[in-house]
């Protein structure tokens, strides 16, 4: 925080008096008035911007006070045009008249009072006539400007373009795009700044222009770009510099403005259109007097008759052509490698836009990009350039014809298999997915088979991408990819460790003990490397999951306390949520079958790490439900294996959620009104299976080691006897005896399997309901298997129908007896 001198300082600014500030003011205005502004003025100005800045509210400064300050905006020291700035930006907003005269007065207009103009602007008015007061200011040729003048417009300008495009209009956009073709097209080739030629005479007399150079030392020989070099640059060619910058957002965004024209653009359309006219007549001379004759540009010397938009287009081709030529050359840096990369990024970026704009030069671009791609080849140091490529065969891929197999081979398959840790990469790709997600999806086969890639960055970092990927995996679901994609869902705490172990293996030699223990080893053995392999292939379709999963989680028990994997074990659950919900949509009964048989199998198949199995367990349980309530009939098509998952008393002890609500669906579902196939022999065979599990458990101490089960699962075991029972009359005796005995044992005292009076006392109350209405079968029938249309709510709500008046009557029947 601040240091103990800073807190005194903002505390007594915090407690000055009224009366001691209006003195303050008045002693800084006479300070202002003189001539010469020196250290004591610039001290005062630090003191009132203190004063200003830790007070909660916005101050009104004295009129005279704050007119001094606008004029200190135009000061040729920079220092007092930062301070006044910062100091007019803590007080209450400028009035229009304010604002008004730092347009007029300050020529030309510098880069903080344009910021300051920015940052008082209250309508889109006001940042019209801002626009239109920047843009005069481009009049002339820059060298009759002083020096650096104009640098800030083009910063000014892409600021308001990015918050409201809507204020500037047709004859800003005009304007803009002609003086963008100038400084992209016709800058400067000469170095600036007095750069001199070396040699003995260096002298001021001596020196000559020198012309700027390419990154590996050549003399440039085609027209400026942001990639040549040299010891000083004109304002014209940083003005170039600033266009490149802005010029994607501008194609992106100019179409946004607004057609018509405010009340603050009048006053200056005449000045406009005579400025937009003497730019025309300046870059029709530009053509003619330019210092080279671009070899990019010979094939279009007719550029000069296109419209304004068009031009730009025309010149944003060949300024992206020449910087992918330049972009071949070594440089003697490597910060100027780092360059290229960038440009080259821009570039595909800029001739993408251009292309959709106008389609016709997708054919004069493809091979440009093609020859691109062909050269960079598979050089991952290039990851940042292949995602604009690829975004450009995605958008025009098509209508050129061309094949794009091999650019998706390497955004889908070799970027995330070798850099799932480049964190870069792993924002720009998903990104790029979920903008294109609906195109690629139709055109890009290979996208839904990558998901096993894809899953290495969720698998690395899933704090930060799992936004992302709740985003895209519901596109990545298909009947084709439903089961193998769950199976990588459940096992992505294990391709968390298995990358760690990779990364740690190939950064460690073979001889060399690693940190990982045992797990390095493993890595490494051949015996266990198929299981790794499988975890880090690259495309779906080698098969589902892994014969010996149970010895995978066994080589990784120790990797199940790592932060990676608990982190990446923590979305899990929020993923398999989004995935059921999609499964069944686009699943058919068949393979919503098998997903049953998956979740059975896989509830005792997970990475020891409990709080993420009892998540897992909780999640299964929830979409089995759903699932057989969606289709009734899967219960039926799948009774054997869920009736032997019921069967095993251990289940209830080691997956408690999940065995509870199995139960709970073979008891609701079993019925002949949800499927004619149930048959009586089916529902006795479901009854005396749970009817041995309850009485195993009800009749013995749990296993050592475990706990005693929660009553919630002896009480659903014994409503789906119950259930079964009142279908089948013949199984009633046999659940009236058991309930009539548990109350009895009940009574006698404690008993093992339940050791809390409480829980006993509610599962004795639940069997006794049960065996009440048992008693009488219709009813018992009609109240725990009720019609679907009965089971509505209205029918427990409204006293006057049927169900409310059975519950009554059974009441009275079993209270009497």
């Amino acid at each position: 925080m601040f240091s103990q001198g800073s807190e005194s300082l903002i505390k007594q600014a915090r407690e000055i008096q009224e009366q001691e500030l209006q003195k303050f003011y008045s002693r800084l205005v006479k300070l202002l008035q003189a001539k010469d502004l020196g250290h004591e003025a610039v001290d005062s100005l630090q003191r009132l911007y203190l004063l200003l800045s830790v007070n909660k509210h916005s101050r009104r400064l004295p009129s005279e006070l704050q007119k001094r300050l606008v004029l200190l905006l135009s000061s040729p020291a920079e220092h007092f045009q930062v301070l006044s700035v910062s100091v007019l930006r803590e007080t209450l907003s400028l009035s229009d008249q304010d604002l008004s005269h730092i347009q007029e007065n300050i020529r030309p207009l510098n880069s903080h009072a344009a910021g300051l103009l920015l940052s008082q602007a209250r309508s889109r008015d006001n940042l019209s006539s801002l626009c239109a007061h920047i843009l005069h200011s481009l009049e002339g040729r820059l060298s009759e400007a002083p020096a650096h003048s104009r640098t800030h417009t083009l910063p000014i300008i892409n600021s308001i373009l990015s918050h409201s495009p809507q204020s500037l209009t047709e004859d800003h956009v005009t304007l803009l795009s002609k003086k963008l073709v100038e400084w992209l097209r016709y800058a400067s080739t000469m170095q600036g700044g007095g750069a001199s030629s070396g040699g003995f005479f260096t002298g001021q007399r001596s020196r000559q222009p020198v012309p700027t150079a390419e990154l590996d030392g050549t003399v440039c020989g085609d027209f400026f770009t942001v990639l040549c070099v040299g010891q000083g640059f004109t304002e014209d060619q940083w003005m170039n510099v600033f266009s490149f910058s802005m010029l994607r957002h501008w194609l992106l965004t100019y179409h946004c403005v607004s057609n018509g024209n405010s009340t603050a653009d009048t006053a200056n359309r005449l000045q406009l259109s005579l400025s937009v006219s003497h730019s025309h007549s300046n870059d029709d001379r530009s053509e003619v007097d330019g210092s080279v004759v671009s070899m990019v540009s010979a094939t279009s010397s007719s550029s000069r008759l296109l419209p304004p938009k068009e031009r730009l287009r025309e010149k944003a081709f060949q300024y992206c052509q020449r910087l992918i030529e330049q972009s071949d050359r070594k440089p003697h840096k490597r910060t100027d490698a780092e360059l290229q990369k960038a440009c080259l990024v821009e570039a595909v970026s800029i001739l993408d836009c251009v292309c959709v704009e106008d389609a016709s030069l997708v054919y004069r671009t493809f091979p440009c990009v093609k020859a691109l791609f062909g050269r960079l080849g598979s050089d991952l140091s290039y990851v940042r350039v292949f995602l604009p490529i690829a975004q450009f065969y995605l958008n025009h891929g098509e209508m050129a014809a061309v094949d794009c197999e091999s650019v998706w081979k390497l955004v889908f398959s070799q970027c995330p298999a070798e850099l799932f840790n480049d964190y870069f990469l792993a924002h720009e790709l998903l990104r790029f997915l979920r903008v294109n997600l609906e195109t690629i999806q139709q055109r890009v086969p290979q996208y839904t088979r990558s998901f096993p890639n894809l899953l290495k960055f969720l698998a690395w970092d899933s704090p930060a991408v799992v936004d992302d990927f709740v985003d895209l995996l519901p596109s990545l679901v298909t009947a084709g990819t439903a089961v193998e994609l769950l199976h990588s869902l459940l096992d992505l705490p294990c391709l968390s460790a298995t990358l760690l172990i990779q990364l740690s293996s190939v950064s460690l030699p073979v001889s060399e003990p690693s940190g990982r223990g045992l797990q390095q080893d493993a890595f490494r053995n051949p015996g266990f490397r198929g299981l790794f392999l499988f975890l880090l292939r690259e495309e779906a379709g080698s098969g589902d999951t892994i014969d010996r999963l149970s010895t995978l989680h066994q080589l990784l028990a120790e990797a199940a306390d790592w932060p990676r994997v608990l982190q990446c074990a923590q979305v899990v659950p929020v993923l398999l949520h989004i995935y059921f919900n999609t499964v069944v949509k686009v699943a058919d009964e068949k393979l919503l079958a098998h997903l049953i048989l998956v979740m059975l199998e896989r509830s005792s198949l997970l990475i020891n790490i409990p709080t993420y199995t009892a998540e897992i367990h909780r999640v299964f349980s929830c979409h089995l439900l759903n699932l057989c309530q969606l289709h009734p009939s899967l219960v039926v098509d799948q009774s054997q294996e869920l009736l032997e998952f019921a069967g095993s008393t251990t289940n209830v002890y080691s997956r408690e959620e999940i065995y509870t609500h199995v139960v709970w669906v073979l008891g609701e579902y079993l019925s002949v009104s949800c499927d004619s196939r149930c048959s009586v022999r089916l529902i006795t065979s479901c009854f005396e299976t749970l009817e041995a599990v309850l009485f195993e458990v009800t009749s013995s101490s749990p296993p050592p080691g475990t706990t005693c089960p929660a009553p919630k699962v002896v009480t659903t075991i014994m409503s789906a006897l119950a259930k079964l029972a009142s279908r089948s009359h013949d199984l009633i005796p046999r659940v009236s005896l058991f309930l009539s005995k548990l109350k009895t044992a009940a009574r006698a005292g404690s008993v093992a399997w339940c050791p809390d009076e409480e829980d006993l006392v509610a599962v004795v109350t639940r069997g006794e309901e049960l065996w009440s209405l048992l008693k009488a079968p219709g009813v018992a029938q009609s109240v725990l298997t009720p019609q679907p249309h009965v089971a509505m709510p209205q029918w427990y709500r409204d006293t006057n129908v049927s169900m409310p008046l059975q519950l009554r009557a059974l009441t009275h029947l079993t209270h009497t007896q």
